[in-house]
C-alpha cells in the first residue's frame, strides 16, 4: 500500500496564495461587472427619458423587418395610438399610405433604401394616423445598431409638415396668380410705351421720363419672369429647350448686359474666357438667365473701387464629385465659371440659406442693396436642370465666388 507524502509547507503556502489572489480577480470581475451593468441600464434610462421627453416629433425605432419595437409619446401623439397597441405588434408600413410605398418600390424597403445606401435619408412621407387622416411628415431616416456594432433595425424620425406644406403650396399658387395679372398689364404698358418713343415729336425731356418709366416697368417685368420662373420649379413644369451653347459668349453677354452699371458704381468688371469658346449642351435662354443672375449680384454687391471677375475654364468632375483643372481617369470634362467679386460678402452663419427663396443677407440689408433674394435659388436650379452644380464661398467683408460647373 502507496502511503501519499502531504506537499510541502512551501508549496501549500504557494497554493493559498494563488488561490487568494484568484478569488481577488474574481471579485474585481464581479465589481467591474456591476458597475458596467449599472452604467448600461442609466444610459438605457437615460435614453429612454430623452426619447419620451420628446413629443413634437415622433420617433419609432424598429427591427430589421420593419416590426416597432421603440414608440414614443411624439409618435402616440401623432398618430393616435398608445405604445402597448403598437410595440412588437405593428409595422412601420402600417403608418404609411399603401399607394405611395408602392409608387416608391414597396414594403420597408422603399423606406430605407436611401438610408442603407447613403446611411440616412430625410425626405416627406404620408403618414396615415389611427383616426384615418393623412399626415406630411418630414421623416429622417437611420440605420440602428446593437451593442456588438451589429445591424439591428432603423430609426424613423419624424416631423408634422403638414401645415408648413400647405402653406407653401398656398403660397406658391398665390405667387402664380399675381404674377400672371401682374404680367398682361406690364406687357400692355410696354407695347405703349414703345409706341410712344417712337414719336418723332416728342421731346427731350418727355422722352427721358418716359424713358424712366420704360426701365422700371421692365424690372417689374423681370421680377414677374422670375416669380413664374420659381412657381415652375416647385410644381415641376420647369423644362428646357437644349442646343450647343458657347458659355463664352453667354459670359460676355453678361458682362455687357452690367457694364453702364458697372461703369456708374465704380466697379471694374474682368472678363477672362478662353479665345475659342466653350461649347456646353444647354438651354441658351436659361444659361443666358444664370449667368447673368450671377454676375449682377456681383456687381451690386461690390462697393466702389471694387473689382468683379469673371473666369470660364475648362474642368473635369472625378468620380467623388471634386472638380480638377487636369483630366483623370473616369473623370467627366466639364465647364466651370467662376464669378468672384470683392464686396461686401455674406456671414458664415447665414450661408446655409443662400438658396432659399427670397432670403437677402444681413449684410444686404445693411447695406440696403436692393433685391427680393431670387437670383440664387433661381441660378440653382438652372444648374441643377442642367446636371451641373452652383456653389457659393464667401468672407464677410472681403468678397463672394459663386462658381457655376456644367457638363461639357
Amino acid at each position: 500500500m502507496t502511503v501519499l507524502e502531504p506537499p510541502p509547507a512551501e508549496e501549500l503556502a504557494r497554493l493559498r496564495a494563488e488561490n487568494a489572489t484568484l478569488r481577488a480577480q474574481m471579485q474585481h470581475r464581479d465589481d467591474e461587472l456591476q458597475v458596467a451593468t449599472r452604467m448600461l441600464q442609466a444610459r438605457a434610462q437615460t435614453m429612454t427619458s430623452v426619447i419620451d421627453a420628446v413629443t413634437e416629433q415622433s420617433i419609432i425605432g424598429t427591427d430589421v423587418d420593419g416590426v416597432i419595437r421603440v414608440w414614443n409619446p411624439g409618435a402616440e401623439r401623432m398618430l393616435g395610438l398608445p405604445r402597448a397597441d403598437v410595440v412588437r405588434r405593428r409595422s412601420i408600413t402600417d403608418f404609411h399610405l399603401p399607394e405611395e410605398l408602392e409608387d416608391a418600390g414597396g414594403g420597408l424597403a422603399a423606406l430605407v433604401r436611401t438610408a442603407q445606401q447613403q446611411g440616412s435619408d430625410v425626405r416627406d412621407w404620408t403618414y396615415v394616423a389611427a383616426d384615418g387622416a393623412e399626415l406630411t411628415v418630414s421623416v429622417a431616416v437611420t440605420p440602428r445598431t446593437d451593442d456588438r456594432g451589429v445591424h439591428a433595425g432603423w430609426n424613423f424620425v419624424g416631423t408634422d409638415m403638414t401645415e408648413a406644406r400647405a402653406t407653401e403650396r398656398m403660397k406658391d399658387q398665390f405667387v402664380s396668380l399675381v404674377s400672371h395679372e401682374l404680367r398682361t398689364p406690364l406687357t400692355s404698358i410696354l407695347g405703349y410705351l414703345e409706341l410712344v418713343l417712337d414719336d418723332p415729336a416728342l421731346g427731350g425731356e418727355s422722352r427721358a421720363h418716359l424713358g424712366t418709366v420704360e426701365r422700371n416697368a421692365q424690372r417689374l417685368l423681370r421680377l414677374v419672369g422670375d416669380l413664374l420662373f420659381t412657381a415652375q420649379v416647385d410644381a415641376g413644369r420647369f423644362s428646357l429647350q437644349p442646343g450647343d451653347v458657347d458659355l463664352a459668349g453667354v459670359v460676355r453677354a453678361a458682362e455687357e448686359t452690367v457694364r453702364l452699371t458697372a461703369a456708374a458704381t465704380g466697379v471694374e468688371v474682368v472678363v477672362d474666357v478662353p479665345d475659342g469658346g466653350l461649347v456646353v449642351h444647354g438651354d441658351a435662354v436659361r444659361l443666358g438667365q444664370a449667368c447673368d443672375n450671377l454676375v449682377s449680384n456681383a456687381v451690386k454687391f461690390t462697393p466702389a473701387g471694387g473689382r468683379v471677375t469673371l473666369a470660364l475654364r475648362s474642368a473635369w468632375r472625378t468620380a467623388d464629385g471634386a472638380v480638377v483643372d487636369a483630366p483623370q481617369d473616369d473623370a467627366v470634362p466639364v465647364a466651370r465659371l467662376a464669378v468672384s467679386d470683392t464686396g461686401i460678402g455674406i456671414p458664415a452663419g447665414e450661408q446655409g440659406q443662400l438658396f432659399a427663396r427670397f432670403f437677402r443677407a444681413s449684410t444686404a440689408r445693411r447695406h440696403a442693396v436692393p433685391g427680393v433674394g431670387l437670383g440664387l435659388a433661381i441660378t440653382r436650379a438652372i444648374a441643377a436642370a442642367h446636371d451641373g452644380a452652383l456653389e457659393v464661398a464667401s468672407v464677410e467683408g472681403r468678397g463672394t465666388t459663386s462658381t457655376l460647373t456644367l457638363p461639357r
